[in-house]
C-alpha cells in the first residue's frame, strides 16, 4: 500500500475524529451558556470559534480525501446485484 493509499484509508478517520471533536465543543459551549457566570459569553465564544474551525478542517480533509479518489473500499464491500448480505 503507497502513501497515497494510506492517506485514503485515514482520512475518513480523520474526518469523523473531527466531526466528534466539533460536537463536543458546540455541546460545551450550550452547557457553559446554560450555566452562566463570569466569563461565560467569552468562553462560548472560543468554543464557537472552534467549532467553526473544525468545520474548515472538516471540509479541508473532504477535499483532500476526494482529491485522492475517496475513501480505499473494505475487501468486503461489493456492488454485486447478486451478492451475500452478512447480518451481524
Amino acid at each position: 500500500m503507497d502513501d497515497k493509499e494510506k492517506l485514503r484509508v485515514l482520512l475518513p478517520h480523520w474526518i469523523t475524529h473531527n466531526r466528534e471533536h466539533g460536537s463536543e465543543f458546540a455541546s460545551w459551549a450550550e452547557k457553559i451558556r446554560s450555566a452562566g457566570g463570569p466569563e461565560s459569553e467569552k468562553i462560548v465564544a472560543e468554543l464557537t470559534r472552534a467549532v467553526s474551525a473544525c468545520a474548515e478542517v472538516t471540509d479541508a480533509l473532504e477535499k483532500a480525501m476526494a482529491i485522492a479518489g475517496g475513501p480505499v473500499k473494505s475487501p468486503h464491500e461489493h456492488h454485486s446485484h447478486h451478492g451475500h448480505h452478512h447480518h451481524g
